[in-house]
C-alpha cells in the first residue's frame, strides 16, 4: 500500500470508532493478531478486547471525539497527533462520573499490513486528563 493508502487506515479509523462509535468496524482497521506495545491488560485477547477496550471508554466519554491535527507517513508507518476531547460520564479506570470535559493530545504510531493496523505504540497525555477529572492536583 501507498503511504496516502495508509494514513486514509487510521484517518478512518478515529472517524469510524472514536467519532461515529461504531466500534463493531474495528476489524476493518486493525489485524486481529495486532501487537500494541502499551495498550492496558484486556480481558480477551486481539481484536474482541479491544473492542470491549474501546466500548468501555465510549461508556466513560459517549461525547467522545478525536480530531485528527497531524498525519504523517514514511514506509509502512504512520504517526497521528490527535487531540481527544469528551465529557467524563460513565466510571472510567475506577474513577466514577465527574460531569468534567477533558481535553487532551495523543501521538500514535501504527505500522500498517494488508491494509490494517499490525502494530501501535502510543502516548497520551494522562497526566492532564487526570487533572481535568480532578483527581490528581494540577
Amino acid at each position: 500500500m501507498s503511504e496516502a493508502e495508509n494514513k486514509e487506515v487510521v484517518r478512518r479509523m478515529a472517524e469510524e470508532i472514536f467519532n461515529k462509535k461504531n466500534v463493531d468496524a474495528l476489524g476493518d482497521f486493525m489485524a486481529d493478531e495486532m501487537v500494541d506495545h502499551n495498550a492496558p491488560p484486556m480481558d480477551k485477547p486481539g481484536l474482541e478486547g479491544y473492542k470491549d477496550l474501546f466500548r468501555a471508554y465510549l461508556a466513560a466519554f459517549p461525547d467522545l471525539n478525536t480530531s485528527v491535527d497531524d498525519v504523517i507517513a514514511e514506509g509502512d508507518k504512520v504517526v497521528m497527533r490527535v487531540t481527544t476531547s469528551g465529557t467524563h460520564q460513565g466510571n472510567f479506570m475506577g474513577i466514577p462520573a465527574t460531569g468534567k470535559k477533558v481535553s487532551f493530545g495523543e501521538i500514535h504510531v501504527v505500522r500498517i499490513a494488508g491494509g490494517k493496523m499490525v502494530e501501535h505504540w502510543g502516548v497520551e497525555d494522562q497526566m492532564g486528563m487526570m487533572q481535568q477529572l480532578g483527581v490528581i492536583p494540577s
